[in-house]
């Protein structure tokens, strides 16, 4: 089953992902790091619902 930190941590990654290289192409150094940083609250979000998610499986059995 898939939690909603998962689905929006997954999301801002993808939206991370888009504004660095967006940034990298235009050279916007600004644009390129709000990315990254955009990437790794994402990561951090999603890595959140995943542990999350093990504890309620875990529960279940």
């Amino acid at each position: 089953m898939v939690n909603k930190d998962q689905v929006k941590g997954a999301t801002k990654q993808v939206s991370g992902a888009v504004k660095e290289a967006a940034g990298k192409v235009t050279g916007s150094k600004k644009t390129e790091v709000k990315g990254k940083v955009e990437k790794a609250a994402g990561k951090m979000q999603k890595a959140y619902g995943d542990a999350k998610e093990n504890v309620k499986d875990a529960a279940r059995r």
